[in-house]
């Protein structure tokens, strides 16, 4: 159902970038739009791993690392991967104090997963495979290659809407609502085509969650893992996605929180239902529900995952962890 969901969305993203063409653009100035926005996201498309891991200073990791706790996460990436039927993705971590991550690649061979040093101290070892578990997910349902295809459609209508505002789309008595309809289509096609690509977002992340849960084994430790990586995007910064909000539908959780300055729509679905809906399939797998706290004063765990706690521990006042 999910996947038909998208396709009705994907459809609808096409039959807006059609009517915006026949509206504004007219044909050479639809034909123009494309071409830029078409050429542009082609390029994203086939190098947007190496942009992405450039971009957060992705750091590529093996079972060779002297930390434990990276051999722990490269481990278990590797042996979900092989559980779940996937190429071995490179496997990456990024020096960043928020708990995330995200995968990337235009397909699962040539897909990367990767966590920031934030999720690696902050999360037990069952929450670390909860979360990977997600985005290994996100590459076997090629999710990646559907927001580029997302991306692109919707980078197409903008382009068609700037269009229209410079050129002024051709002649008034060809256009309906003249001048009038294309200031409005100017502002409202980004943002309805802008809406669609959420939705569509937002829809993909229910479905790895719920893959994720099922290759991981484990429903509650990725639902403990959302909420610890929701509580603390809120009080931490991550500096690089502020500077590239576009780069936020990535990551498991929305990383642009951490400023207090969400975007007006999410590109995620409400922490809570999330949640809700892994507790109900844990229920379903006959998963008893693991005692938790919500105090946020108890101190953090060491890097190693030598806890088994879901509550949210606080974030001490020196760093931790070994990457200082």
């Amino acid at each position: 159902m999910n996947h038909l969901k998208t396709f009705i969305l994907l459809a609808a993203l096409t039959a807006l970038f059609m009517g915006i063409g026949y509206l504004i653009g007219g044909a050479t100035g639809m034909a123009i739009a494309l071409l830029l926005a078409g050429g542009m996201n082609l390029f994203s498309y086939w190098n947007a791993d190496k942009i992405v891991l450039k971009m957060y200073r992705a750091q590529p990791v093996d079972e060779q690392h002297p930390n434990a706790v990276v051999r722990n996460y490269v481990a278990d990436v590797r042996q979900m991967a092989r559980d779940a039927g996937l190429p071995q993705p490179q496997v990456a971590i990024i020096p960043n104090d928020q708990p995330n991550a995200f995968a990337t690649g235009r397909n699962p061979e040539n897909a990367a997963v990767c966590a920031t040093t934030g999720l690696l101290d902050m999360l037990t070892r069952e929450e670390v495979r909860g979360v990977m578990a997600h985005e290994l997910a996100h590459v076997k349902n090629r999710d990646t290659l559907i927001m580029t295809v997302t991306a692109t459609i919707a980078g197409a209508i903008a382009a068609l809407a700037n269009f229209a505002l410079f050129f002024g789309g051709g002649d008034d008595r060809e256009r309906p609502g003249g001048i009038i309809g294309t200031l409005a289509l100017m502002l409202l096609a980004p943002m309805a085509a802008g809406l669609v690509q959420m939705a569509i977002s937002r829809g993909r992340e229910y479905e790895a969650d719920r893959v994720g849960a099922e290759i991981a084994g484990d429903p509650q430790a990725l639902a403990s893992a959302l909420q610890k990586i929701d509580a603390y995007a809120k009080r931490i910064t991550n500096q690089t996605a502020e500077r590239n909000p576009a780069s936020g539908q990535m990551f498991i959780i929305n990383p642009l929180a951490g400023r207090g300055a969400d975007n007006l729509f999410s590109t995620h679905p409400a922490t809570v239902n999330r949640v809700k809906a892994l507790m109900e399939l844990g229920a379903t797998m006959g998963m008893q529900p693991r005692p938790r706290t919500s105090d946020l004063t108890q101190p953090r765990p060491a890097a190693g995952f030598t806890t088994s706690t879901t509550g949210v521990p606080a974030t001490p006042t020196e760093p931790r962890g070994p990457w200082g």
